[in-house]
C-alpha cells in the first residue's frame, strides 16, 4: 500500500460540542483534508508546538517525552495513521536507537504531538485518505468573510465538509491593543492555560 505525506493544515475547537476539537490534516500533494477530533489536552499540545513563540514554564507530557528520549538517544522518525476502525485513527511512531528500528503504537494525536517536535515527517495510506479525505467547499461570500487558519468543528462532524471561521472572535481579543494582547498572553502562558495563549496569539499574528 502506497503512503501519502500530511501536513497540518489547522486546529479549532467545536462551539456546540464541548471538548471536541478537530486537527486538520493536509495532503502534501493534493487537495483533499483528512479531518481528526482529538481531545483538549492534546488540542493544547499541538497548538504550542505548532505556536514555536509561546514557551510552557514547565515541559509538558510531550516535551517530557522529547526530553526523555533526547536523553536516551531514541529518534522519532516518523508517523503512520495506519488504520481506521468505527471512525477511529490508528497510528505507529517509528523510532531509532543505535541504528536499531522499533515501532510504538499510539494514539493519534499523541504521535502528531510527538512528530512536530521531533519535525518528523507525517504519513497516511492512500487507501485511509480515500475512506475518510475530505475536500474543502466554499462559496465566495465565505471566501471573503472566513479567516483562512481555523476550520470549524461541527461542519465537520455533521457534514462531512467544512467552513472557515475566525478564532477568537467571540473573546474579545480584537478590542485589545498590541501592548494588552502581549500581557495577556504572559499571564495566559504563566497560569499555563495554553488554550488561551494559542488564541491571544493568533489575534497578534494576524494583526503582524
Amino acid at each position: 500500500m502506497s503512503l501519502v505525506r500530511l501536513k497540518i493544515k489547522g486546529i479549532s475547537y467545536s462551539q456546540t460540542q464541548n471538548g471536541a476539537y478537530a486537527l486538520i490534516l493536509n495532503e502534501v500533494e493534493g487537495d483533499r483534508k483528512l479531518p481528526i477530533v482529538i481531545g483538549a489536552f492534546e488540542a493544547q499540545s499541538i497548538a504550542i508546538a505548532l505556536e514555536k513563540e509561546i514557551k510552557p514554564p514547565r515541559p509538558l507530557t510531550h516535551d517530557l517525552f522529547k526530553n526523555f528520549s533526547d536523553r536516551f538517544d531514541i529518534v522519532v522518525k516518523q508517523v503512520i495513521i495506519h488504520k481506521l476502525v468505527d471512525g477511529v485513527f490508528y497510528s505507529s511512531i517509528i523510532c531509532e536507537r543505535d541504528g536499531i528500528e522499533e515501532i510504538i503504537d499510539a494514539r493519534t494525536s499523541d504521535a502528531i504531538a510527538l512528530a512536530l517536535r521531533f519535525n518528523a515527517p507525517i504519513f497516511t495510506y492512500k487507501t485511509i485518505l480515500d475512506k475518510a479525505g475530505i475536500f474543502l467547499k466554499f462559496s465566495t461570500k465565505d471566501k471573503e468573510k472566513k479567516d483562512d487558519d481555523s476550520i470549524m468543528v461541527d461542519e465537520i462532524l455533521q457534514e462531512g465538509e467544512t467552513v472557515e471561521i475566525e478564532s477568537g472572535a467571540s473573546d474579545g481579543y480584537q478590542e485589545l491593543s498590541i501592548d494588552e494582547l502581549e500581557k495577556e498572553l504572559k499571564k495566559a502562558v504563566a497560569n499555563e492555560d495554553y488554550e488561551k495563549a494559542a488564541k491571544i496569539r493568533d489575534e497578534i499574528s494576524k494583526r503582524n
